[in-house]
């Protein structure tokens, strides 16, 4: 049995206003109109901005639970004292220092700017650091570049967090054996 679908122009003067219906040797073929799929690819960036939006409205994204009101709110991650120097987290493999520097330089005088790499391969671990002349324009940086897009991926900017001092265990488990 041979069976043979619509042509292109036979679906294009369908009305758009149903499903439209071919009959063809017994076998029926429905198709969606052209205007639903129009519909359907313009919503999808207002469905996609809801996983990068950081702002207060993003809280009624159905897969997330938002705490009963009165519930104690559970404890984040703290944040670092504002200071000039930035980290970047979610860097594509493929960006480099120069790219880094470069994109954040728009915001103010960049002193320092590093892509963490990988010693073997050289690519990028996905995080780096820039420092920046003024605390303020820091503040300008993170308020510029936080959920931006950089070479294809969102990145994330915010103050850096201090090291630890030496000998003293970050992740408060068992010491560490070998290189310290």
């Amino acid at each position: 049995m041979k069976l043979t679908l619509p042509t292109f122009s036979e679906v294009q003067t369908r009305t758009p206003s149903s499903l439209a219906s071919f009959s063809q040797q017994g076998f029926t073929f429905q198709l969606k109109p052209a205007a639903m799929a129009t519909r359907a690819a313009v919503a999808a960036p207002r469905l996609l901005r809801r996983f990068f939006c950081t702002n207060s409205a993003s809280s009624s994204f159905p897969f997330v639970s938002t705490p009963p009101p009165g519930a104690a709110p559970t404890p984040t991650r703290p944040t670092a004292e504002p200071n000039t120097n930035l980290f970047v987290s979610g860097l594509s493999k493929r960006t480099t220092t120069e790219r880094l520097r470069e994109e954040f330089a728009k915001f103010g005088e960049v002193v320092h700017a590093r892509v963490v790499t990988d010693r073997v391969s050289g690519y990028s671990k996905g995080f780096g650091f820039v420092q920046y002349a003024t605390i303020d324009e820091a503040a300008k940086g993170i308020e510029g570049m936080d959920g931006k897009f950089l070479d294809g991926w969102v990145i994330f900017a915010e103050y850096a967090r201090p090291r630890p001092p030496p000998g003293q265990n970050v992740n408060n488990g068992p010491p560490q054996f070998g290189r310290q």
